[in-house]
């Protein structure tokens, strides 16, 4: 894909293509049923969306992806984010 279109996703969104690429990357080996790596990817996800996740959403999301065995994606975080108010 061409640069031109990273940067008219950037442009919608307001998202940093580099970020995402970047969190991507680190989530290739990471372990997701370990607490901390998923805190941390979540507190990522929410910097890179630049929308503040409070501890009890926080909360929420960690006991979805480790206990019930939902995949860890930013499209995943992103949909509870929005959903809870």
């Amino acid at each position: 894909m061409d640069n031109g279109f990273f940067k008219n996703i950037e442009k919608k969104t307001g998202v940093n293509m580099q970020d995402i690429f970047d969190l991507a990357n680190s989530l290739q080996n990471a372990n997701f049923k370990d607490e901390k790596t998923v805190r941390n990817v979540i507190k990522r996800v929410s910097q890179i969306a630049n929308k503040p996740v409070s501890r009890d959403l926080e909360d929420q999301i960690v006991k979805t992806i480790i206990k019930d065995g939902k995949s860890l994606d930013f499209n995943t975080i992103s949909k509870m984010m929005n959903n809870k108010k």
